[in-house]
């Protein structure tokens, strides 16, 4: 681990205000790679330096566990949006402040808007109310333009991830993973609608653009980012600084965690479970169906550096995770695309922490989380992280 001296300005807590805007499309321009951090707890500054000392340049940080001064991190209440809570804010910055210091770009992701509460913080019910009562939306944009307007000059802000895995389709009469001509059937009949997410996102960044014209945004393709549901989008959005983001779980019937809890867990490779059948997932299934956003934005004459597999990842303790890493991996690395594995050493849940190898985390790691204490374990370097971290070194 190599030694930071934090300067002074960073311990008054003054730099997130003063470093003046960045034009910052650039730093997208080749291929990005880093982790994502959804911890219960801010991240300290030995996780953001452990994290860079990997090899990685950006972190996607969501904020929506930490303890919330009101209901809502950062909003006060997800039902009505009145302004920022200063308190949280406060916090957000800080964790920025570190990883400035660590030498990491990040991307903001909230899980919750404004009628659309995350469901673990919402008694694990999907909240489908931003997908149809437009107020919704107006609530969103002054969050996001009320967020702009106080993180635009931070010098660890890379982009703005509107929200992470939006689902207007889930309740709106579409199968996940309905082919592609079902999907723009469905959209065709719901656009202009509250379930109109290419139209959302661009509410959503005009609102952005009237106090911050240059930070990047990052929008979540639809039905929670899966990789096939740009396929009904008709055009790319008007900014031109958007990164088009698409998360990798799938087969998810193999990757997840019911999976091993089953009496006959599925297996990768193997034939899964998968839309309206049964299908073979290997190498080359992993493949097809990654080509589907790469086919969509040539299509549409996006550039393959402003595509991003913002998620991806499997249960730890799944054989063949692994190799379906590494077939994830040579598939994105291959399309030159920007990437961030899920997850680096989340202190609330340790299925996808591949530092921890496939063993069981000790009793410490979950009495710290009902005492609401930092994460105990000691995390090494296993097989298991191997694939993506041997990626995180190259062109270091």
């Amino acid at each position: 681990m190599k030694f930071r001296t934090i300067p002074s300005l960073l311990l008054l807590g003054v730099l997130s205000g003063g470093a003046g805007a960045a034009d910052l499309i650039s730093f997208w321009e080749k291929p990005e790679r880093g982790g994502n951090s959804f911890n219960r707890l801010p991240p300290d500054q030995a996780y953001f330096d452990a994290l860079q000392d990997y090899g990685a340049s950006w972190v996607r940080l969501s904020y929506d566990k930490w303890q919330p001064a009101e209901r809502d991190f950062l909003l006060g209440n997800a039902d009505h949006y009145k302004g920022l809570v200063e308190k949280d804010l406060e916090q957000l910055k800080a964790a920025l402040d570190r990883a400035h210091v660590a030498g990491l770009k990040v991307v903001i992701t909230p899980l919750s808007l404004p009628g659309m509460r995350w469901a673990q913080n919402n008694g694990d019910r999907f909240d489908d109310r931003l997908w149809q009562d437009k107020e919704f939306w107006a609530q969103s944009a002054a969050f996001w333009r009320d967020l702009a307007a106080a993180l635009k000059d931070h010098p660890a802000v890379a982009a703005y991830n509107l929200i992470n895995e939006p689902a207007p389709e889930k309740l709106g009469g579409v199968a996940e993973h309905a082919d592609a001509a079902k999907m723009r059937d469905w959209y065709e009949k719901n656009a202009g609608t509250a379930r109109d997410l290419p139209e959302f996102y661009t509410s959503i960044i005009n609102a952005i653009r009237e106090v911050d014209q240059l930070t990047p945004v990052m929008v979540d393709a639809g039905w929670y980012a899966a990789a096939d549901a740009f396929s009904y989008w008709p055009a790319p959005l008007a900014d031109t600084r958007v990164l088009y983001s698409f998360h990798m779980y799938e087969p998810y019937a193999a990757t997840s965690a019911p999976n091993l809890l089953s009496d006959k867990p599925h297996t990768y490779p193997g034939v899964v479970p998968f839309a309206a059948g049964m299908q073979q997932w290997d190498t080359k299934q992993v493949q097809s169906y990654l080509q589907q956003p790469l086919d969509w934005a040539e299509q549409h004459a996006i550039p393959t550096n402003r595509l991003v597999a913002g998620e991806f990842g499997c249960m730890r303790k799944l054989p063949g995770c692994q190799q379906y890493l590494e077939d994830v991996l040579t598939t994105l690395e291959a399309a030159k695309v920007h990437w961030a594995f899920y997850s680096f050493r989340e202190d609330s849940w340790d299925g996808m922490d591949y530092e921890l190898g496939t063993g069981n985390v000790p009793w410490s790691y979950w009495k710290a989380i009902d005492d609401g204490q930092p994460d105990p374990v000691k995390r090494n370097a296993t097989s298991e992280f191997e694939p993506i971290s041997k990626r995180l070194k190259i062109d270091k």
